[in-house]
């Protein structure tokens, strides 16, 4: 890896500052930019593990974040970390304050409407979540029930987009949503929430990390998806760079070594 390795930019309260003075937004492909200035700036969400978080020391570390250092390795460039407001993850890349969202993004007709996608590196899918001993056994029985879930998440988007619309039957007849998603797990360990529906990547990670508390996942899910790389529509060679990076890893085995790091049985 390259001596610079990946910095870490805080500057959450600097970016969404741009964001509300009316950054403006690019219109041309940036890879150019990216390549002469030697960074790729990188937006996450950095409490979502295992893909992207802070270690016990601080640092940002996981799957997404081993990934997209190997990626700049072989662009030569280093990638710099900026954890965002990931409701404004959108906004963000639009204005030019990151050059790609990639944090557990998954693919979503609304999302992509808004930007371009790589090709999918992880497939994953939205269970629910509840307590050991919860009475809920099947999706049917959240009717009447408090569930919660990260705010501007694909597992909101989901819930919106199951055919049985099974959100007119919760509590109130919505979801309670949290920043972040340990918020949302804090949420259904206090008995607020009786159910949560995340990511099948963060929850079974954040579950093997707090085996104290019993935790069960339905049978039934939110439907099965796909984790990308998001890009501004206009950045056709950042994306296809991204893209051949990704295709020479797991041809090589390199993109297998750092997945048995993250997802080992």
């Amino acid at each position: 890896m390259k001596n610079t390795m990946a910095k870490i930019v805080l500057g959450l309260g600097m970016a969404t500052v741009l964001v509300g003075c009316g950054a403006e937004e690019t219109t041309e492909d940036s890879f150019d930019r990216i390549k002469e200035e030697g960074t790729l700036v990188v937006g996450l969400d950095d409490t979502f593990a295992p893909m992207g978080f802070r270690d016990n020391e601080g640092e940002i570390v996981g799957f997404d974040i081993d990934l997209a250092n190997e990626v700049g390795e072989r662009l030569d460039i280093d990638v710099e970390f900026q954890p965002i407001d990931w409701a404004l993850k959108e906004t963000e890349l639009a204005s030019g304050n990151i050059d790609v969202i990639w944090n557990g993004y998954t693919i979503t007709e609304e999302r992509k409407k808004q930007v371009d996608f790589s090709s999918p590196y992880l497939e994953n899918s939205q269970i629910i979540v509840v307590l050991e001993d919860s009475e809920i056994q099947t999706k049917e029985d959240l009717s009447g029930k408090v569930v919660s879930a990260q705010q501007s998440s694909s597992a909101v988007d989901a819930i919106n987009a199951d055919e049985s619309n099974i959100i007119e039957e919760f509590a109130d007849q919505e979801v309670v949503l949290y920043p972040s998603n340990n918020d949302v797990f804090n949420d259904l360990a206090s008995g607020r929430s009786e159910a949560i529906v995340v990511d099948e990547t963060l929850g079974r990670y954040y579950m093997n990390q707090n085996e104290e508390i019993s935790y069960r996942v339905l049978e039934d899910n939110f439907g099965e998806e796909e984790y990308a790389v998001g890009m501004r529509k206009e950045d056709d060679g950042l994306t296809e760079a991204i893209d051949n990076a990704l295709n020479e890893m797991k041809e090589d085995g390199t993109y297998d070594e750092v997945y048995a790091k993250w997802f080992a049985e």
